[in-house]
């Protein structure tokens, strides 16, 4: 009997029941069926949440809060807002500016975490140059289509250290594609140490850069 048991759960695809039901102890039927289905939920969340993460690749963060003492949120937006990733919901995007050492990756990895924990959201982290690097080898490879499809499946793309490494041409048009793609689609979080008017920098292009704060900016 228990080898059908097992049979059945593995067909219904109950892996934690296939595992345990032999372990769960209860006072009734009711209360050992309601065991099981907790249990087989929590074990699914986890494995999501797991999955979830480490789809991300999110950096490695301590566990110590985040100090909000020097940073400057503009009027009308709530900390909690921007923490519990409430924007996520409405499709618009953060922008993170300040020099070195300030903790905007940290606040972008901690957003990325609660969108996961909280929301289930597919979310991506990933540094602008390393973004067009794959970009660019995609592109060449011919295989651009799928990795576009695969960043449109996102609920949130984190571009971390916009303006560290200056791109080239084609990085910089396909990084706007990206941009282009995820307007009004889903949320994008933008580290970056330089004021918009030196984004020209990054980017090497007025026109490009222009449209790229343009389509930033207008849910932001």
């Amino acid at each position: 009997m228990k080898e059908q048991i097992e049979a059945y759960a593995k067909r219904l695809k109950l892996s934690w029941i296939r595992e345990h039901f032999d372990e769960v102890e209860a006072e009734d039927h009711q209360e050992y069926l309601l065991k099981l289905f907790e249990k087989e939920i929590q074990n699914r969340e986890e494995r999501k949440v797991n999955l979830l993460l480490n789809q991300a690749q999110l950096p490695k963060t301590g566990n110590q809060p985040f100090q909000w003492e020097h940073i400057q949120i503009p009027h009308g937006i709530q900390r909690e807002e921007v923490i519990e990733g409430h924007f996520i919901k409405q499709r618009e995007n953060l922008i993170l500016y300040g020099g070195v050492g300030t903790g905007k990756t940290y606040l972008a990895t901690l957003i990325s975490l609660n969108a996961i924990h909280s929301f289930g959201n597919k979310v991506k982290f990933i540094t602008v140059a390393s973004l067009a690097n794959k970009l660019i080898e995609a592109n060449q490879k011919g295989n651009l289509p799928k990795m576009m499809k695969q960043i449109e499946k996102l609920d949130l793309l984190v571009l971390d250290e916009l303006g560290y490494i200056p791109l080239h041409k084609e990085g910089a048009e396909l990084i706007f594609q990206v941009i282009s793609m995820c307007y009004e689609n889903k949320s994008l979080i933008i580290t970056t140490n330089l004021q918009f008017g030196q984004w020209n920098h990054v980017f090497g292009d007025s026109i490009l850069t222009e449209a790229v704060i343009d389509r930033l900016i207008h849910h932001s």
